[in-house]
């Protein structure tokens, strides 16, 4: 039994939730979601608050119950408040840039590395081998993210690279003579 998708998800002031059919759509100061509930989920909302509950008690059913519950929160949270990720640049030479909206890197390659942002996240570059990521989306801000990563993921002998704010890198040690 999910003890997730038993809680109701508050709407803080200011955050409107409708419900058509199996779409849910959270609009909020910061913009709007929309997500499509599976069949099994029943989505009702009562009030200032919205309740999810399940149409069967099949496996695949309470399944769904928790992860529907954490989505819906995750796009009030993010109407309300926005989604943050924050990536380091480790190595000499290795920084990044803003060309406009575009997220320009120099990252040891021949050529600088130019990322432009879908429609709903922002770079920043408070400092050079520093990049934040932000948006509504939780999972967008996170997909993007692993995106940058991926140009260049942190080396296990010097942990040269682009790795998350605060991630531990494994070493390894280097050769004996």
């Amino acid at each position: 039994m999910s003890r997730i998708g038993k809680k109701p998800v508050e709407l803080p002031s200011g955050v409107q939730a409708t419900v058509e059919g199996q779409t849910v759509t959270v609009k909020g100061p910061k913009g709007q979601l929309a997500w499509t509930l599976a069949d099994e989920i029943e989505p009702k909302l009562d009030g200032q608050q919205l309740v999810l509950a399940t149409r069967s008690d099949s496996a695949r059913a309470q399944a769904m119950w928790g992860l529907s519950r954490s989505l819906v929160n995750n796009m009030v949270v993010g109407v309300t408040k926005g989604y943050e990720r924050t990536l380091e640049l480790v190595g000499v030479g290795y920084r990044a840039a803003m060309k406009g909206q575009t997220l320009s890197m120099q990252l040891g390659f021949s050529h600088d590395v130019e990322i432009k942002p879908p429609p709903g996240i922002s770079f920043a570059v408070p400092r050079q081998t520093e990049i934040r990521v932000s948006g509504i989306d939780k999972q967008l801000v996170g997909e993007i993210t692993a995106r940058i990563r991926r140009v260049r993921p942190p080396e296990p002998y010097k942990g040269k690279g682009v790795r998350y704010a605060g991630e531990q890198v494994r070493r390894k040690e280097g050769k004996k003579k």
